[in-house]
């Protein structure tokens, strides 16, 4: 697995709250940024523009401002023209703007809460360890058909044990996409990358060895074949522990806001 499938196991995607953070803190600049038809637009609209740039991995610099810049003056000239024709007034863009209000703001709830809610070594470790033992120590090597019918999988059995070629029948009538084309191979993956009936399957099969029976996921009926297994390399606490931290706040900070919903009044 490595570093790089544990680390992607543990993002939270997009960006994260640690991120949220960042982004979210108060531009100190003051001033004015530019005068369009009479309309002054602050300097910290464009240190946050910037300061947002910056954690999407952009680079702070001339250039990058200067096209910032007048990105936010054309924003400006269409704001303007659009209030000329009343569109402000429109129910739908007055819901719009109520609503990335609103987001705004959550972000800066998050950001507050990560600031008073900091995460323990301990705490850190624990979700570690435990990480460690949910992901086991082996990976496998394996290949699947998935088909929709539990008769139509057994035929594959049948078929595969007479000498059937697994990577033609595969390509043929397994309805996994991302797979078939490969003759059903799939990448090397922990037990736990895979749901439950399936990983189950994998950790009780021989290496070479066919499932007796069909596997059934929510995803269909599946023909299992273990290809090798190995040891499993997995990376150190220090190498992921910032996102071992995002993973916790995460989770406290969706616990946080259940506590919260379950006190409201809602009518």
């Amino acid at each position: 697995m490595h570093l790089a499938r544990l680390s992607q196991f543990l993002i939270i995607g997009s960006l994260s709250l640690l991120t949220l953070t960042a982004i979210t803190a108060q531009a100190q600049s003051a001033g004015t940024m530019a005068v369009v038809n009479g309309v002054s637009i602050p300097q910290s609209r464009l240190d946050f523009m910037v300061k947002a740039s910056v954690m999407q991995g952009q680079e702070d610099g001339p250039e990058l401002r200067k096209g910032l810049r007048e990105n936010l003056i054309t924003e400006e000239i269409l704001v303007q023209e659009a209030v000329k024709k009343g569109l402000d007034k429109d129910p739908d863009v007055i819901a719009q703007i109520e609503i990335a209000k609103q987001a705004a703001i959550i972000r800066a709830f998050q950001a507050d809460y990560i600031e008073n809610n900091k995460v323990s070594d301990e705490t850190l470790r624990r979700e570690y360890d435990m990480l460690k033992i949910q992901m086991g120590d082996k990976e496998y090597k394996a290949r699947h058909i998935l088909v929709e019918k539990e008769s139509d999988a057994r035929d594959i059995i049948a078929s595969l044990k007479k000498g059937g070629d697994f990577a033609k029948i595969a390509a043929e009538k397994s309805l996994d996409e991302g797979s078939k084309a490969s003759g059903g191979e799939l990448n090397w993956s922990p037990s736990a990358a895979y749901v439950r009936p399936f990983a189950e399957a994998l950790a009780n099969l021989l290496k070479g060895k066919i499932t007796d029976d069909p596997v059934h996921t929510n995803f269909g009926w599946h023909v299992i074949e273990l290809l090798d297994t190995r040891a499993m390399d997995v990376p150190s606490f220090d190498e992921v522990k910032m996102n071992m931290q995002q993973r916790v706040l995460q989770r406290e900070f969706a616990a946080f806001v259940q506590e919260l919903r379950a006190k409201a009044r809602v009518e």
